[in-house]
């Protein structure tokens, strides 16, 4: 091993086997002599953009009113108590709540697009660009924020970005209104003319992460004995940990751990799913939990390990599909997702709709925990990350783009402040918060992106 003989441990580092690829978190080790832990750390942030559909209860003037998305006060005094933001109240100094931006990219642009928002929002997304109205394989929009960064700054990870989802998606043919399938399935955009595809099922996702070889039949017989891709790599993984120093031991421990832990999950969902028991989602592949809290958690924890290794630095995650009706038990509402949106306008239906936009946002600490427990260098790992979440829709009940939920969670290596409640001009493009977005990332060269007008200052509210 080169860190037995005095020189550091490459920091993109494997340990392999003809079955799998495991790459190691960030070590001591790999830090040259004579240089700080924190002077080596790598300098690029993570990203995670996340979309939620539907919009939010808070963006009706009722909900509005009543601070059911945003705070009342902006700055750094604020109270989160009635916002749907309030399970994130420990987080507050890792937290950017931007309000009152529009996607005005999303609604029609002429009168055949009329009644189509739910077919078009997910692509305007990060792309912040009014999309093509087309069932065939001529789609068209822009490149999507993502992407613009993986493109930029994912080129040194064996994986520039993954894409990922819970709900069922279905890219092939239109869906309605005159949309492709592609503009509700896919937030990442390569190309204009290039959604990426995205993985619904752990256990896919899992295997990409970790370059799991061999064949199908090798991969099944794995999955039916349970055995663990660490063992491929047990006698590797054993030797390499003697030369490692005690805190980086402790650190590798528990990164192993961490893998373990998710693979046997994935296996007990699977084992469950196969059964013969009466599924709650019955289409679904067999790695896919019904529980939608089990299910986000283990792509959450995906996520995390995945950033601990460096395998890749960027991530989209949609969270829901447009027109949806499931439904979450765990919310407080029986109603389904599509029709609570569809909440008529009054303060009984608004604050039913708010008890799913709270539920959804209380899936977020759990991914904050796992990111603010990855130490590397000396912060930790949501130090290092930008988390995007929002939707392109306002109020869902008239399919409107105004005053649309977003918000930023993590310090991007320290490049926002937190702690901060931002409320844009009325008629501030959405584009323009993600405009100083991809400055905070990096990408200062860039003057527009979609139909911004100019920058939002991320870290003052005045």
């Amino acid at each position: 091993m080169q860190f037995l003989t005095g020189k550091a441990m490459p920091r993109r580092q494997f340990v392999q086997s003809l079955s799998a690829t495991i790459a190691l978190p960030y070590l001591n080790a790999m830090v040259p002599r004579g240089q700080s832990i924190m002077g080596s750390a790598n300098a690029a942030p993570r990203l995670i953009a996340i979309e939620m559909v539907h919009g939010a209860a808070g963006s009706n003037d009722i909900g509005s009113k009543l601070n059911f998305w945003s705070p009342a006060a902006t700055g750094r005094d604020f109270d989160l108590s009635p916002s749907a933001l309030s399970s994130l109240d420990k987080y507050r100094e890792y937290m950017t709540i931007i309000s009152n931006t529009d996607v005005r990219e999303a609604e029609p642009a002429a009168p055949p697009e009329i009644g189509g928002d739910h077919f078009r929002s997910s692509a305007t997304f990060l792309t912040q660009t009014h999309p093509k109205q087309t069932e065939g394989s001529d789609v068209k929009i822009a490149t999507s924020l993502d992407q613009l960064y993986a493109q930029r700054f994912g080129q040194e990870t064996p994986i520039p970005s993954m894409q990922l989802c819970i709900e069922n998606v279905d890219q092939a043919g239109g869906c309605s209104y005159g949309y492709a399938c592609v503009y509700t399935d896919s937030i990442s955009w390569k190309s204009p003319t290039e959604p990426l595809p995205v993985i619904r099922d752990p256990r896919v996702a899992f295997e990409k992460l970790f370059g799991v070889g061999g064949n199908s039949a090798e991969r099944a017989d794995r999955r039916r004995s349970r055995r663990s891709i660490l063992d491929f790599v047990s006698g590797q993984m054993t030797s390499l940990s003697r030369g490692l120093d005690a805190d980086d031991r402790h650190r590798m421990d528990r990164y192993l751990t961490d893998i373990r832990e998710v693979e046997r999950r994935i296996q007990m969902v699977e084992a469950r799913n196969t059964s013969g028991e009466e599924r709650e989602l019955a289409a679904a592949p067999a790695g896919v939990p019904d529980s939608f809290k089990e299910h986000v958690e283990l792509m959450f924890d995906i996520q995390a390990l995945a950033f601990a290794a460096d395998v890749t630095r960027v991530f989209s995650f949609k969270m829901s599909r447009d027109g949806t009706s499931r439904t979450y038990p765990e919310s407080g509402t029986d109603k389904g997702f599509h029709p609570a949106s569809h909440h008529g306008g009054g303060e009984k239906g608004v604050r039913d709709f708010q008890l799913l936009n709270k539920y959804h946002v209380s899936m977020l600490p759990y991914l904050l925990d796992k990111l603010k427990s990855i130490q590397e260098g000396e912060s930790n790992m949501l130090d290092k990350t930008m988390i995007i979440y929002g939707s392109p829709m306002g109020d869902p009940n008239v399919h409107n783009h105004r005053r649309c939920p977003l918000m930023l969670l993590g310090k991007a290596e320290n490049r926002l402040a937190g702690n901060m409640h931002i409320k844009a001009p009325d008629g501030t493009p959405m584009a323009n918060a993600m405009l100083s977005m991809m400055h905070t990332l990096g990408m200062n060269d860039l003057t527009t992106f979609g139909d911004s007008t100019g920058a939002l200052n991320l870290n003052s509210h005045a």
